[in-house]
């Protein structure tokens, strides 16, 4: 039931964001029992407070570049090439090194 009182109250907050209408508790609550919807009275007051002086759809339009994306770009590009160099050195390691397991060790499975 929790997360049905959170959702309903993160869907008005984005109904009066979308109509630029200013957060609050008594809007999220009207918009609530418009759509006969029943939560805790503590929700949309929790709502509010959490989005009071955010920009929400600044904050929606931005999902996808956030603070820490830009010095991520960076090495994101060079990591292909690196990738690229790396399955060569693995292999020529995979083939010199002898394969181990348990049976030399005299740890079978069956002793």
């Amino acid at each position: 039931m929790t997360s049905n009182a959170e959702l309903a109250c993160v869907y008005s907050a984005l109904i009066l964001a979308d109509d630029d209408i200013a957060i609050t508790g008594e809007k999220i609550q009207t918009i609530l029992k418009a759509a006969n919807v029943e939560i805790e009275p503590y929700w949309p007051g929790l709502f509010a407070k959490a989005l009071e002086g955010v920009n929400i759809k600044e904050l929606i339009t931005n999902i996808g570049s956030g603070v820490g994306a830009a010095p991520a770009g960076a090495p994101a590009a060079a990591a292909p090439a690196a990738a690229a160099a790396a399955p060569a050195k693995e292999e020529k390691k995979k083939e010199s090194e002898p394969e181990e397991s348990d049976d030399d060790m005299g740890l079978g499975l069956f002793d």
